[in-house]
């Protein structure tokens, strides 16, 4: 039984309703989750309502062309096999009567009630049909699952919950995304790399025979015979050489020191050596580095130009693909006369190249590949306009597509967060997480020196107590920066340390604690455990995580384990999640900034600050029109 169904409208607006709310707003949690995410694509979204309620699962289906969502939601303990059928058929017979005049459809109750017992009938009969069709397959004396005539074949599964569009793909592109509120699917690569492992097996024997092994021996053969002579000359020369006479041995080839490139015969005056040669407080060296570094990149506005013709480029790669279908005549006559409604087929060659060119910009290939799900969700059914063709309409949706899930959700105004924790009289406390080596005491120096231009008093805390040199080397920005640092050496518990350093710095008054943490592999448990128990007994304002923009797909790995290891571990209900990115050797990608995309997508955290080099003022802010503009150039 459906617990409510919703139809509204892209901008909210509610056209009819039947059903009573529900505890918990699932529908919102839809829209909030899913539908802003790009996640349209997926078979289903799960809701679990607070305070032990019930658990409920939504479906949905849109008409792009009128701009309408059709949601349908009902208990997830039901199974309901109607509610794909059901909202097809609702949503064509809704788009009969809409009228964007009208605000209310009281008329299309009694529809509905109809449309309901229509869709029933059609699945009861279905599944009698199916019991009827598998029941002499069933070896006597064992009893067949009520649920198993169910789990058919893709056809069956379509057949059975009607022509929604969602359910039409194959089977296995519903298996890993029953997850839809943002937390991915850990088994869905699993799968997916255990379907694919018979494959190769089976190619692999195809190709070759089983004794030759890693390759080819007539290949090896004729390689020899060609090259025989180079080799034999080279080690016949060296040989002789060796042993006929032994000064020419002896004689081999000086050892070539390389030295420093000088350009324009002008000596260089960069200084590279930053070790302190002045006392243990270093404060004459320090106040001259710090009056040089100048102001921070993170309070300087970038501009991006608009490159028109990159999109001509792109509109003539799309234009190949469909010359296959439609000759040039028909395609000028349809954008002439925009009525061309666009399918699935229409859309997949620009989909393909889009998503070939978001993974060679570093993009996930889960990502990319639910991205253009995504996009064809969204623009099925839709009519071309005039003098419009399927590339550039295809194109202009990834671009909001893009926009809308790297721009943040949340105000992430630090320095707004930190005035409103010093009028509270307390500390604010950012804690920086994330694997070994990808530069977090270095970036933690950064937002140090941003926030000191601001004119507030940061502490930094030592909590890398297992990495040897850790303590020296933040203590080396600290002298530098002229800042106070809270340690207590090593083989400490992290998480005590910090607790001390906060009540130290709300004795000395200080505005921020930044706590440098030990870098840690997503898969180690016992250095997971200590970060969710500093995280859970500090409860800090801000947790950072620090990765690396060169990474690609290890990028999904390791913030979803990140995340999933913190609420695992957490001891209380509510577990600390990621609540930021800091993105760091950002000037060493060129323009493959897709994980930047990669992360946002799995976290849900924005990108708040982005390392661009070595020295304290490069810092800056994501821009993120510049981003997507790289995305798909």
């Amino acid at each position: 039984m459906l617990e409510q169904l919703l139809i509204f409208t892209r901008g909210g607006l509610i056209l009819w309703e039947l059903g009573k709310a529900l505890k918990g707003s699932p529908i919102d949690s839809l829209i909030r989750s899913c539908l802003l995410e790009e996640r349209s694509a997926d078979a289903a979204f799960h809701y679990d309502a607070p305070a032990g309620g019930a658990a409920y699962t939504l479906k949905w289906a849109f008409d792009n062309d009128l701009g309408l969502v059709f949601v349908a939601v009902y208990q997830r303990i039901l199974h309901l096999l109607y509610v794909d059928d059901l909202l097809a058929a609702a949503r064509r017979e809704f788009s009969r009567i809409y009228d964007p005049k009208r605000t209310s459809y009281d008329d299309f109750d009694e529809i509905f009630r109809q449309l309901q017992k229509e869709a029933e009938a059609r699945a009861e009969e279905m599944r009698k049909s199916k019991q009827a069709g598998r029941a002499p397959a069933v070896a006597p004396g064992k009893k067949q699952a009520p649920g198993s005539t169910v789990r058919g074949s893709g056809k069956q599964r379509s057949g059975s919950s009607g022509g929604s569009g969602k359910d039409d793909s194959d089977g296995d592109s519903g298996k890993g995304r029953s997850l839809a509120n943002g937390s991915l699917n850990g088994q869905e690569n699993g799968n997916k790399e255990n379907s694919r492992a018979p494959n190769a097996l089976i190619k692999g024997k195809e190709n070759g025979a089983p004794e030759v092994g890693a390759f080819d021996v007539n290949k090896l053969h004729k390689l020899r015979s060609k090259g025989g002579k180079k080799t034999d000359n080279g080690v016949g020369g060296s040989v002789g050489g060796s042993v006929g006479g032994g000064k020419a041995a002896k004689a081999g080839p000086k050892k070539i020191v390389k030295k420093n490139r000088v350009w324009d015969d002008s000596p260089s005056e960069s200084k590279l050596d930053f070790t302190d040669p002045s006392g243990e407080r270093g404060e004459g060296p320090t106040e001259v580095v710090a009056a040089d570094q100048g102001e921070s990149m993170m309070d300087k506005e970038e501009i991006v130009s608009s490159d028109s013709e990159d999109e001509e480029d792109e509109e003539v790669e799309h234009e190949k693909p469909g010359t296959k279908k439609k000759g040039w005549f028909s395609s000028m006559i349809q954008s002439i006369s925009g009525n061309a409604v666009l399918e699935k087929s229409d859309l997949q060659p620009a989909l393909k190249a889009l998503k070939d060119r978001l993974m060679t910009k570093n993009v996930a290939e889960e990502i990319a590949e639910k991205l253009c799900e995504s996009v064809a969700t969204s623009l099925e059914g839709k009519k071309l306009g005039s003098f419009t063709r399927v590339s550039s309409t295809v194109q202009t949706a990834m671009e909001e597509a893009l926009l809308r899930i790297l721009t943040p959700k949340r105000s992430i105004d630090i320095l707004r967060d930190v005035h409103a924790a010093k009028e509270q009289g307390r500390p604010y406390v950012v804690v920086f997480v994330g694997v070994n080596g990808v530069g977090k005491s270095t970036n933690l120096a950064k937002v140090a020196y941003w926030l000191l231009q601001h004119q507030i008093n940061v502490m930094l805390a030592a909590c890398d107590t297992f990495r040897s040199g850790a303590v020296e080397q933040l203590r080396t920005h600290a002298r530098r920066l002229q800042i106070p640092i809270f340690e207590k050496g090593y083989e400490k518990d992290p998480a005590i340390v910090a607790k001390e350093a906060i009540l130290e710095a709300k004795r000395n008054n200080s505005d921020v604690v930044l706590v440098d943490t030990a870098g840690r592999m997503q898969d180690n448990e016992p250095l997971m455990r200590a970060l969710s128990k500093l995280i859970n007994l500090n409860n800090p304002d801000l947790v950072l995580f620090v990765g690396e923009a060169l990474v690609g797909n290890d990028a999904v790995d390791q913030l979803t384990k990140f995340d999933q290891k913190l609420a695992d571990l957490s001891a209380v209900p509510n577990a600390r999640l990621i609540d930021g990115i800091l993105l760091t050797k950002f000037d060493t990608i060129d323009d493959k900034v897709g994980a930047a995309l990669s992360m946002v997508y799995v976290s849900g955290a924005p990108v708040m600050f982005v390392g661009c080099g070595q020295s304290y003022t490069d810092l800056k802010k994501l821009n993120v029109k510049s981003i997507v503009k790289t995305l798909l150039k």
